[in-house]
This record gives C-alpha cells, sequence and structure tokens, in this order.
C-alpha cells in the first residue's frame, strides 16, 4: 500500500504524522511511503532524514494522492478538495467540534479513522494518551505563564514563595489531561485540587501522590466552590467522540477572581468552559470578564518534536496494521480500531459523533466491506 503524510497546514501546526523510524518500518513490510517535501522541518525532522529511511519526497498532491493518507490534525478546508472515497484518512478529527470536517469526509465518501477514539477494553485510549500527557504537562506551564502580571494575569508565583501562599490551581477531569497537569502542578508548589466524578480515579490519583494533590468529587456546586477560589483553572473534561460537556458557566467564570487564568484543554471537543472558543499559538489568550482565558486547539503543536515521537510510538502499529491489512483486516486483528471507525462511504460508523453531529449512525460491520 502506499502511505502518504503530507505536510499540516492548520495555524501554528508544526507535526508531523511520522518519524524517520516509522517510515523504516513501514517499507520492511513492503509499503511505499510518500511524504511531502517539508512535512518534518517543524518537528525539526528534515527531508533527507525521511529519504534516508526508505521514503519518497513528493508535493502535496502525490502526498494526498496515497491509498492511506496519516496526518495530525483534522482536515482543513483547504484541504477538502484532497478527500477522495477511494481513500483512508488516519488522523486526530474530533468531528463534535469540527462539524465541517464531517460534511467534507461525508461528501467526499472519504474512510476516516480518527486516533481519539481508538479505544481498548479497559477504555484506555491509547492514541489520545500521548498527546493527552503532553497537553496535561503543558497546560500547568501556560497556566503559570499567562499569571504573571505582564502577559494579564494576577502577578501569582505557582508556587509561592517562603511566608507567602502559593497559587491555587484547580484541575477539572483526572483522565490523562488533567493528572498530568495536576502532577506537574503540584510538582511546582501549586496547592492543588483535582475533581472527577470517578472515585475510584481519585484514590489511585491520592494513593500516588499522598495528599499533595486535594481530590474532590466533581458536582456543580463542588466546581462552582473550587472555581471561584482559583488563580488557575484547568479544563481537562474528556466524552470519548463527543462534545465534552461544559461545566463551568458563564457566571462561574465571572465569579473568578479579576487575573485568574483558564486553560481549557478540551477546546478541541467543544470546550468545557462555557465562555472559551478556540484561539491559536500565534493568538493564544483572549480576557473575558476579568479572566485570562486560553483555549488553543493544538496545544501540543507547540513542542512538536516531542509531540511528533511521542505520538508515532503510539499510531505506528496501527498505520502498519492497516497498510498491510486493509482497514477490514486492522479491525479484526485490533477490535480496538473499531471505535476509531468514524466514517465510511458517506456514513458515520462512530456512535458519539454520530450522536453529536445529529446524524444517522451506522455499525461499522455493515459499512466496511
Amino acid at each position: 500500500m502506499r502511505v502518504g503524510v503530507p505536510r499540516e497546514v492548520k495555524t501554528e501546526e508544526y507535526r508531523v504524522a511520522l518519524t524517520p523510524d516509522g517510515v523504516t518500518e513501514l517499507v520492511a513490510h513492503g509499503h511505499g511511503v510518500v511524504i511531502e517535501h517539508g512535512a518534518g522541518d517543524g518537528s525539526s525532522i528534515h527531508d533527507d532524514d525521511y529519504t534516508r529511511a526508505g521514503a519518497r519526497m513528493a508535493d502535496v498532491t502525490e502526498a494526498w494522492g496515497a491509498d492511506l493518507v496519516v496526518k495530525v490534525k483534522e482536515p482543513q478546508p483547504s484541504e477538502f478538495g484532497h478527500l477522495r472515497a477511494d481513500q483512508v484518512l488516519f488522523t486526530y478529527l474530533h468531528l463534535a467540534a469540527y462539524p465541517e470536517v464531517a460534511d467534507a469526509l461525508l461528501a467526499a465518501g472519504t474512510t476516516a479513522l480518527a486516533y481519539e477514539t481508538v479505544q481498548l477494553a479497559n477504555h484506555a485510549l491509547p492514541l489520545l494518551a500521548p498527546m493527552s500527557e503532553v497537553a496535561g504537562r503543558m497546560a500547568t506551564q501556560v497556566g503559570a505563564h499567562f499569571l504573571e502580571r505582564t502577559h494579564g494575569g494576577r502577578g501569582v508565583l505557582l508556587g509561592g514563595a517562603p511566608g507567602v501562599r502559593p497559587a491555587r490551581v484547580v484541575v477539572l477531569g483526572a483522565g490523562n489531561v488533567g493528572w498530568n497537569a495536576a502532577w506537574i502542578a503540584q510538582g511546582m508548589e501549586a496547592e492543588v485540587i483535582l475533581l472527577d466524578k470517578d472515585l475510584d480515579r481519585l484514590r489511585w490519583v491520592d494513593q500516588i501522590h499522598k495528599g499533595r494533590i486535594m481530590t474532590l468529587a466533581s458536582n456543580r456546586a463542588a466546581v462552582e466552590r473550587a472555581v471561584a477560589e482559583a488563580d488557575l483553572v484547568i479544563g481537562a473534561v474528556l466524552l470519548a467522540g463527543g462534545r465534552a460537556p461544559q461545566v463551568v458557566t458563564e457566571p462561574m467564570v465571572r465569579a473568578m477572581k479579576k487575573g485568574a487564568v483558564i486553560v481549557d484543554v478540551a477546546v478541541d471537543q467543544g470546550g468545557c468552559v462555557a465562555t472559551t472558543h478556540e484561539t491559536t499559538h500565534n493568538n493564544p489568550v483572549y480576557e473575558l470578564g476579568g479572566v485570562i482565558h486560553y483555549a488553543v486547539g493544538n496545544m501540543p503543536g507547540a513542542v512538536p518534536h516531542t509531540s511528533t515521537y511521542a505520538l508515532t510510538n503510539a499510531t505506528l502499529p496501527y498505520v502498519v496494521a492497516v497498510a498491510t491489512d486493509g482497514v477490514k483486516g486492522a479491525l479484526a486483528a485490533h477490535p480496538e480500531l473499531v471505535g476509531g471507525l468514524t466514517t465510511v462511504r458517506g456514513s458515520v460508523t462512530q456512535p458519539a459523533v454520530a450522536e453529536a453531529l445529529g446524524r444517522p449512525f451506522t455499525a461499522s460491520s455493515g459499512a466496511v466491506g
């Protein structure tokens, strides 16, 4: 099979979907790899690195012309014309937040697999996990930056100082994003409160961190109280395939301290804070109600070298499986991929995505020939 890797065109997106090691692996399995010139430059991976690994460098049309196209982010409007019915696309899609992308995939009849909804039997999301870890760790770092007075914040140091209270960091959601954000915040000696509805998950965090992270059962009243006293709020609520639930309302935001910071990591799924809208690395923040909002939809793109290698480590076995066995064979060998199969020949085959988009759901067993 021909595997194509286009250069990412989303604003300030520097990641690339495949490393040279990934090329080597695919070539060893008998596949041809076509990579768009300059696709890896933003991740400090150069064309020569790919050529030495066995890839062929080409223009954007040829990269998109492959049988299997592997990307990082959802197709942008400028890329919709490359979508085809005889093509398999494997990337992050987040269609609940980007319905226009869903429309384009369905109109083209493209078979699309989404990284974010590939789900193991234990409900883990193996292809979302590495970017969740990066985004979670970044969220605390970014929040600390914008809490500085020169960047619009309250002028609070996350770890405080001897005799001075540290910042209070409230993390909503104890999944991979939230736990990593809380972990970094406590390492920076902030006062950390982590909220989640899953008490078993909170028990696990408590056992690992032995009280350094305060855990609270999440409900509306608990969220309202925690957010009101926070210097930094990190939104890390996930609903696999669907739109993120809004757990922080506009009145809650307006009741926050002036100069407090919100980092809504869930913005690529619609956001879990009512007042957030997606921003870019180029223009990452805005102020509303006296609160600084950071809502970049591709946070890991700011550290593309780390992110690219972390992502490829997770995706490569599945990319090889799809290239070697086709979609049907890969689904049979790796049942977790069934959750990632999102569109096939004009039908939505992912139930959470269908519900979020208000479209009919078609079972994957009947859609894949």
